[in-house]
């Protein structure tokens, strides 16, 4: 089973980006997805989450109204839309996948995620 995210880069303040994480090996269709990003010498954290079915989301307070999450089952890949960027965003963002398909709290925790991707580097500038 593979996670390969995509789309990062370097971008300007108040700019976006558009992640995106393509699974293989088997199907996420039916299991929780989520974004986590790990910024030079913190601890990774949370970012969003979406349900199996791409109708229950999950974000951050910091990025709650600019960052989106959604699926796309058919093609067994999520995505991470990012808007108004500021360079506290700057980090590294891999995208995680469940085998559970329970939408709680607990999917805010790096430790409920079975498969993770080799992350995608996002840079904004000031």
């Amino acid at each position: 089973v593979q996670l390969q995210a995509s789309g990062g880069g370097l971008v300007q303040a108040g700019g976006s980006l558009r992640l995106s994480c393509a699974a293989s090996g088997r199907s996420f269709s039916g299991n929780t997805m989520g974004w986590f990003r790990q910024a030079p010498g913190k601890e990774r954290e949370f970012v969003a989450a979406i349900n199996w079915s791409g109708g229950s989301t999950r974000y951050a307070e910091s990025v709650k109204g600019r960052f989106t999450i959604s699926r796309d089952n058919a093609k067994n890949t999520e995505y991470l839309q990012m808007s108004s960027l500021k360079p506290d965003d700057t980090a590294v963002y891999y995208c995680a996948a469940s085998r559970g398909t329970a939408f709680n709290q607990a999917l805010e925790v790096t430790g409920w995620y079975d498969y993770w991707g080799h992350g995608t580097l996002v840079t904004v500038s000031s």
